[in-house]
């Protein structure tokens, strides 16, 4: 592995250096999951070209042009005078280098049940939520191709990674050595049962969230088996006893949003006697017949005599549950050590600022100050960096019809206000008590909508103002 890791970077397979030899149009159409341009890109068979044909595109290559560490690393088998990776091997953002099974395309045969998928979107998701603030233990629940660890690795002093399927401790093993990280504690078994009574500094999780009806050479990567959304409530659930105090967790999730129910209270519930502040945001939803048509296309079933058969069997299961859509998003929790945690739970579908590790605690601060403080009147606010104050009215009208408060950074949520909450943004320097200050500015509007600092608690807990 030491000799491929080096070669690999002699040669250039990396992020950039893949997407520099293979150019825009090969590369985004590779996103696409289309092949043509990336082969016609790397036609001439140079040994970057060889590497991308080779490890990336997953088609065989002249054994000529292969080099011994490649020949070596038991990751390629030989046939004739052609030679073809029994892995997919991709350079990711770290400048490390992820092992996983081949990807699925169309007309491939069906995945193994104990398929290692290779890190992809939601791995990405997951590594830009996570905080960065260096920690002393941190686990890894649900490693995969070990992904996450190659990103912990910089933070955590010591990191054990979990997984339920053993091929998949045995491919990130190797994705842990071709990246130079050492000292990964791996162990198998599923959700906390191999660190039972361990608590932890940060645990992150990219678990098998996908809600499917239980069947036969169910896929451990993706899916549970459990009923409906349960394995995510569940985990959320077990997470508070394995966290130091001031310890956080971080997990990708699915729910479910059922005919009659506000789908916030059936996340918040999961939540709501973990003893653990918590902030959870849906970042998109499907509808039942999306959600299907995503996860077949995910295992390659488009196209097979199986595929109508699956999909109206999924739909079936939905309808019989009530199931209008599915939402998937984050799940953060921190152990507070309070009596009185506070759990925030919204639907944020516009662009956020990447990463949303650099702020995380920022924003879970926000949220537990503005319900725990107890004397608004005597705090000291300042205005967040970045506020913008739009103003929308008739050409030549004194008084605008809507006054927005908008952040240019962080979350960049934007709120309509009224003309008190507006001055109080234009003043607010963390000199003067709230109190006072929004009596004086109250007086010189001529607005008495705001009668008290309560007002200012959602604010607060939107990262508008930092207490």
């Amino acid at each position: 592995m030491e000799r491929l890791r080096h070669h690999l970077l002699e040669t250039g397979y990396s992020i950039d250096g893949v997407r520099e030899r293979l150019g825009t149009v090969a590369a985004s159409a590779l996103a696409r999951e289309e092949l043509t341009p990336a082969l016609r890109a790397t036609a001439d068979g140079d040994p970057l070209a060889t590497l991308i044909r080779l490890w990336w595109l997953g088609v065989p290559v002249p054994a000529k042009s292969v080099p011994p560490e490649v020949l070596e690393s038991g990751l390629v088998t030989a046939d004739g005078d052609q030679v073809a990776a029994t892995v997919h091997l991709q350079p990711w953002e770290t400048g490390g280098y992820l092992v996983s099974d081949r990807k699925v395309r169309p007309g491939d045969p069906a995945l193994r049940p104990d398929h290692v998928v290779g890190a992809g979107g939601a791995s990405a998701n997951l590594a830009q939520l996570v905080t960065r603030r260096p920690v002393g233990r941190a686990l890894d629940l649900g490693t995969g191709c070990g992904v996450q660890v190659l990103h912990l690795a910089g933070r955590a002093e010591h990191v054990v990674a979990t997984d339920l399927n053993p091929r998949a401790l045995e491919l990130a093993r190797l994705s842990w050595e071709l990246s130079g990280v050492e000292g990964v504690e791996a162990r198998a078994g599923s959700r906390f049962e191999p660190v039972e009574g361990e608590l932890f500094d940060l645990i992150v999780s990219n678990p098998p969230f996908v809600i499917a009806p239980a069947r036969e050479g169910k896929l451990t990567y993706r899916e549970s088996g459990g009923d409906g959304d349960d394995f995510c409530r569940d985990l959320v659930r077990e997470t508070p006893r394995h966290l130091n105090p001031g310890g956080q967790a971080h997990f990708l999730a699915n729910w479910l949003h059922v005919e009659g129910e506000d789908w916030r209270e059936r996340v918040g519930g999961w939540l709501s006697e973990s003893g653990c502040d918590a902030w959870v945001v849906e970042r998109d939803v499907q509808d039942p017949a999306e959600y299907v048509e995503l996860w077949l296309k995910d295992a390659a079933e488009q196209g097979t005599r199986h595929y109508a058969e699956h999909y109206d069997r999924w739909l079936s299961w939905f309808e019989e549950r009530g199931v209008e859509g599915v939402g998937f998003g984050w799940i953060t929790l921190r152990n507070s050590g309070t009596l009185d945690p506070v759990v925030r739970v919204e639907h944020l579908a516009h662009q956020v600022a990447l990463p949303v590790g650099d702020y995380v605690d920022s924003v879970i601060d926000s949220i537990a100050a503005a319900h725990r403080a107890e004397n608004l009147d005597a705090a000291l606010l300042r205005t967040a960096e970045g506020l913008l104050d739009e103003r929308v009215g008739l050409p030549g009208a004194e008084d605008p019809i809507r006054i927005v408060l908008r952040q240019t950074q962080g979350l960049r949520r934007s709120r309509e206000v009224g003309t008190v909450e507006a001055a109080l943004a234009g003043v607010c320097d963390g000199e003067l008590a709230l109190g006072p200050l929004l009596n004086v500015i109250a007086e010189l509007v001529g607005d008495g909508e705001i009668a008290n600092s309560d007002a200012i608690r959602p604010l607060i807990a939107e990262g508008y103002f930092l207490l």
